[in-house]
């Protein structure tokens, strides 16, 4: 019985290792089309990438004007997803982005009502701005991003898969602006934060998108594909090692758990949430690195995009200019030893 067990196992193991050397040059693929159209920012390429990769969401932070939309429809177009666009304004309702029943009536003048979808059914979408809409339509996104579905005049309504959000949210304007609550920033795999270019990379966007003819990329893979790979990703094997790098990362951010820093300038911290995208996002790293097992430096790599937008500065630790990425600096560097 062992005997056999073992070479079903060894067999499962080989039929991973199989699909992701297949996986690995599509992902290379998918990262050379990008790459056609946005220059430099590999840093939030390959963040935002993870989170796809992963079959999560991502928080794109940074001013105007640093390619964040379109990124997201370049990997609309790589990916091979449908995709939409929500531009979010205070006076935006959940129906403008659920949909709504409407009334119709035949030739025989009997009256129904029907479902009008709205933007929020298709696999990529990007909510733009999307701390300038109202709380109500915020929390309108909440269940989708968790549940995968909607709820309309008491009807499921089952959202296309894959599914995922990538929202932007400029940090420079508060006025007019409803930040996220908790709970929905948590619903966020990632918070990618995007910067201005390196002096290399914005030469070539003055060379490459003022002329005629702009680059344009080209579908790499389909949403069946992304699926394959998003399984494939839950898949891979995670040492001891990385799962106790996990925990003990994510413990040593809350409060409570015998680290004094944390003790003394953290309010609050990650939720067990923060573990599984620490899990799910190093897998990827891993594949998207062109390795079959994450380490512990994936997980050191992706602690500042996975838990900074979930925790928060006690008021004392604010009030002396200290940031959440100074906290997370502080455990990472603790962790190297």
């Amino acid at each position: 019985m062992s005997v056999m067990k073992s070479a079903t196992d060894a067999a499962d193991e080989k039929a991973i290792v199989a699909a992701a050397e297949a996986a690995l040059g599509e992902i290379a693929l998918i990262r050379a089309e990008v790459g056609k159209v946005i220059f430099g920012q590999e840093n939030v390429v390959e963040q935002t990438l993870l989170a796809v990769l992963s079959g999560g969401h991502a928080l794109l932070v940074g001013v105007p004007g640093l390619a964040k939309t379109k990124l997201v429809a370049t990997l609309g177009t790589v990916l091979g997803l449908d995709n939409s666009r929500i531009q979010f304004t205070p006076d935006l309702m959940p129906s403008d982005i659920l949909g709504s029943e409407v009334m119709d009536q035949d030739a025989a003048g009997y009256r129904s009502f029907r479902f009008v979808p709205g933007p929020i059914f298709t696999q990529l979408l990007m909510a733009d701005e999307i701390n300038r809409a109202s709380p109500r339509t915020q929390s309108a996104l909440l269940q989708a991003m968790q549940e995968y579905h909607i709820t309309v005049a008491g009807a499921r309504k089952d959202l296309p898969q894959p599914f995922h959000v990538l929202a932007t949210q400029n940090p420079l304007e508060q006025e007019g602006t409803y930040p996220l609550p908790e709970a929905q920033l948590d619903r966020f795999l990632m918070q990618v934060d995007v910067g201005y270019p390196e002096l290399a990379a914005e030469r070539q966007i003055l060379l490459e998108t003022t002329g005629v003819i702009e680059a344009e990329a080209r579908p790499v893979i389909d949403a069946q594909r992304l699926l394959q790979i998003q399984s494939l990703i839950r898949q891979m094997p995670v040492g001891e090692k990385v799962v106790d790098a996990i925990l003990s990362l994510v413990r040593s951010a809350r409060p409570g758990n015998g680290n004094s820093t944390t003790d003394k300038n953290v309010a609050w911290g990650p939720g067990p949430r923060a573990g599984q995208a620490l899990m799910l996002c190093a897998r990827a790293r891993a594949l998207y690195d062109g390795r079959l097992a994450p380490s512990a430096d994936d997980i050191l790599a992706l602690a500042e995009p996975v838990l900074q937008h979930r925790m928060a500065l006690t008021f004392a630790a604010r009030a002396e200019g200290m940031t959440v990425r100074d906290v997370i600096a502080g455990l990472v560097k603790r962790a190297k030893g």
